[in-house]
């Protein structure tokens, strides 16, 4: 039987875990990852790191109902690596699980712990005509 962690708690290991790496390496090679659900765990630590690093206002992802996953961040209009269409729907359904945002739309606080000390984001999920989208956005 395999054992169900905590979402929340397993996102913040990686990102205390890959804390010194680069997040934008490892971003670009995470949808080649065996193993989606944990690639979509690592990608939210990563996007989560990047937004941190390099002061960026919030980070979307953005899948369509074909499947097509694209990520930008605002800090400048940018397009990061796409996790591809797996892990991406995949993280969809995590960020679900941490939020338990229900629903075509929804927004809440989310502390994340990074190391020794905790960042409060806002996560906001909305679904309209085909496409989902998540954003995290960072605090100033």
């Amino acid at each position: 039987m395999k054992e169900k962690r905590n979402v929340h708690l397993k996102v913040q290991e990686l990102c205390d875990c890959y804390a010194t790496n680069d997040p934008l390496k490892e971003m670009s090679v995470v949808k080649d990852a065996p193993d989606k659900e944990e690639a979509a765990l690592k990608w939210l630590a990563l996007a989560s790191l990047h937004g941190v690093n390099n002061n960026a206002k919030e980070v979307s992802i953005t899948r369509s109902k074909d499947g097509e996953v694209r990520v930008t961040a605002k800090y400048r209009e940018t397009e990061l690596p796409s996790p591809g269409a797996d892990v991406g729907a995949r993280i969809m359904e995590a960020v679900r699980e941490v939020t338990h945002i229900e629903g075509s739309k929804g927004k809440t606080p989310l502390s994340l712990g990074i190391r020794n000390d905790s960042i409060e984001l806002q996560v906001k999920m909305k679904t309209k005509d085909d496409r989902e989208k998540v954003t995290i956005k960072f605090p100033e």
